[in-house]
């Protein structure tokens, strides 16, 4: 097996542009040429690399080691040009992060192990305490960067979209309710509605569902674990509300169904945030840059077992 480095590029772009054309517009090369290689690569490995699926690329199990040997030997050689034309030793600093929700712990740490083998110097801490509060801590310098859903006011923060998702709500299916379109706040309020163990007004559905409707549940039951409000609503005990993503692997083991919630649903907006400054390293640039092209939790590998917020 003769691969070369053009190759290993190829096999990244593709990987992580999900596209032929997009891989093809990174590497400065024609969608032709780029195939060409593509198929030299697979040739030259005896396997497919890709599944092609539409207008996507996923790779296969073959592509996938082919991706983490690519991405190790690139970001050593990368590290190695940057010292050598530098003359420079490599980056040394850290980054303090915190997100808004735990359930970005389903897809952050991929983020955190493609930025930190291109940045080996730098290092990640998750300040575990701002988890409720990203924007007060990023503003009080306790933190560096912060992954948030509300919207961000204020001038002295730049903030980068990363991914949508929504919020849904997860029932039994043969909850009573399975056969509306969607839920209303007076469906939700009709029985048990199960959510992430935090306060009400940090609570999506409490403050834009619940409380311009005037109602609230006839009883509330915060949890701490997804899998365990999945359960208690394949039981028919409550109506559980988590992103849609997340309901996806319990719903695919059946008894439960999965509505939108009110009819324009519960869209939410992930963004990366951070503190505007003339003077900042360039490793935050860089982080920031990774977390856009890797959060995304509908092709994350989900946890059945973590603790959310």
């Amino acid at each position: 097996m003769n691969l070369e480095v053009r190759h290993l590029r190829l096999v990244l772009a593709v990987c992580e542009e999900g596209s032929l054309t997009a891989a093809a517009r990174r590497l400065h090369l024609t969608p032709s040429a780029l195939s060409h290689q593509l198929r030299d690569v697979e040739s030259a490995t005896g396997q497919p690399l890709f599944l092609r699926e539409g207008r996507r690329m996923r790779p296969t199990s073959v592509g996938e080691r082919l991706r983490q040997s690519a991405e190790r030997v690139l970001s050593e050689l990368d590290a190695a040009e940057r010292e050598m034309r530098d003359g420079e030793p490599r980056l040394e600093g850290s980054l303090r992060v915190a997100t808004e929700c735990n359930t970005c712990y389903h897809w952050l740490p991929a983020a955190l192990e493609v930025f930190q083998r291109r940045y080996p110097g730098i290092g990640i801490d998750i300040v575990v305490e701002a988890t409720r509060e990203p924007i007060p801590a990023l503003l009080d310098g306790r933190i560096d960067v912060g992954i948030v859903t509300d919207p961000v006011k204020g001038v002295r923060i730049d903030t980068q979209p990363l991914f949508e998702d929504e919020l849904v709500a997860v029932l039994s299916s043969d909850h009573p309710m399975r056969k509306a379109p969607y839920l209303t706040a007076e469906h939700l309020a009709a029985g048990t509605l199960i959510t992430y163990a935090a306060p009400k007004e940090e609570l999506t559905i409490f403050q834009d569902v619940m409380k311009p409707a005037g109602l609230r549940p006839r009883r509330w039951l915060p949890m701490q674990l997804t899998e365990a409000m999945a359960e208690m609503a394949r039981a028919g005990q409550g109506i559980a509300i988590m992103a849609r993503w997340a309901a996806q692997p319990y719903v695919k083991r059946g008894g439960l169904v999965v509505r939108s919630v009110t009819r324009r649903g519960l869209p939410r907006q992930w963004r990366a945030a951070w503190l505007r400054r003339r003077a900042r390293p360039p490793y935050l640039t860089e982080f920031v840059r990774v977390l856009a092209r890797t959060s995304n939790p509908a092709v994350a590998a989900f946890s059945r077992s973590g603790t959310l917020g």
